[in-house]
């Protein structure tokens, strides 16, 4: 396994509706795509798009412009513009797809909490329905740059913005399941459900989950979507030869939970870190092969190697994306981050992302 090689730093540039929302200081997700970036923070239930300076060699991604996911899908909650936690964005033929975290969370005791009050606080989970979403959004190029729209026509289909249907809603299909059900109930940060990071290629979804880690080891969920023919603005899931709509991975990754997927060919990037609120270790592994499984995987020895030891900071810095930049066999990763350094910000508009080496 390599020390991380940091080649160069990125610059991102957030507009004032990003800044505004702490987006930037708060990244969970990106993906490149071809002359733009896509991120995602965990605060909003918006997915915003940077433009590269050169798509070859990018060193400023800038022109913010923000799509609310309202605008396209129907959410769950009642609020159009409660925070989505959105931990996994992915970009695949004409779609880009966005998932939630599908977490609860426990209330933090902050600095002006004592005695009972903290530990009533301690005490309070917590749930937000727009974190229950599986998005895809049908992509056009408008103007030069990828775009999401609410109608496509393509191959001969018109594909419109479609959400996982709430009957095939993932907390209610984990619901007795031997290995997660149990903790469903449990906060995300605390071991519980929490999703971080979407993978897709062609028909495969795969969604990658920071928790639970069981016995050192992680989950990742392998989904089949289709469009429901009735209702094309609703996906639903194909069971697998099991008669369940999910197929489970469980990865060897020395004890640490997904933070983000991204395909890399027929290999599968996996970055990974702590499952509870620890600074690290992080890194990058390669799960080999990936996208070419055809059964429930027991991801070890060989299959799954260490690619990169990530760098991290103390209560800061913490790498919560990955994205290839350029073609799928590209060996430069970019890294954004969740709590990001003070070094990391030049001025009140930009963010330093790092791109490194892969082996």
């Amino acid at each position: 396994m390599a020390i991380m090689t940091l080649e160069r730093t990125v610059r991102l540039r957030f507009g004032h509706l990003s800044r505004a929302n702490a987006t930037h200081t708060n990244l969970s997700a990106v993906r490149s795509d071809g002359p733009v970036l896509w991120i995602a923070g965990d605060e909003t239930a918006t997915l915003e798009r940077l433009v590269a300076d050169d798509p070859a060699a990018p060193a400023e991604y800038a022109e913010d412009a923000s799509f609310r996911l309202a605008d396209f899908v129907a959410l769950p909650g009642e609020d159009a513009d409660e925070e989505a936690d959105i931990e996994g964005v992915a970009r695949d033929g004409h779609f880009l797809w966005a998932v939630g975290s599908h977490s609860l969370r426990r209330k933090q005791i902050k600095a002006r909490h004592e005695g009972d009050k903290a530990l009533r606080r301690l005490g309070r989970v917590v749930g937000q329905d727009n974190r229950q979403i599986l998005v895809r959004l049908p992509v056009a190029d408008v103007d030069g740059l990828p775009t999401p729209v609410r109608s496509l026509d393509a191959d001969g289909t018109t594909l419109v913005p479609a959400a996982l249907a709430p009957r095939d809603n993932l907390r209610a299909l984990l619901a007795d399941d031997e290995h997660l059900a149990l903790f469903l109930p449990i906060p995300g940060k605390d071991n519980g459900l929490d999703i971080e990071g979407i993978a897709v290629q062609g028909e495969r979804v795969y969604l990658g989950l920071r928790g639970p880690v069981l016995r050192g080891w992680a989950f990742v969920l392998e989904l089949r979507p289709y469009v429901d023919p009735d209702s094309p603005e609703r996906l639903r899931l194909r069971d697998f030869p099991d008669g369940r709509a999910y197929r489970k991975h469980v990865l060897d990754l020395d004890g640490l939970g997904v933070r983000d997927l991204c395909p890399a060919g027929e290999d599968l990037l996996v970055l990974a870190g702590p499952t509870m609120d620890l600074d690290g270790p992080v890194r990058i592994y390669r799960w080999h092969g990936a996208m070419t499984v055809e059964q429930p995987s027991v991801v070890r020895d060989e299959v799954i190697t260490r690619e990169v030891e990530l760098t991290y900071g103390e209560g800061d810095d913490h790498a919560e994306g990955l994205g290839v930049i350029g073609p799928p066999e590209s060996k430069q990763a970019l890294i954004v981050y969740d709590s990001p350094a003070v070094a990391r910000f030049h001025g009140d508009d930009i963010v330093l992302a790092d791109v490194v080496s892969l082996p």
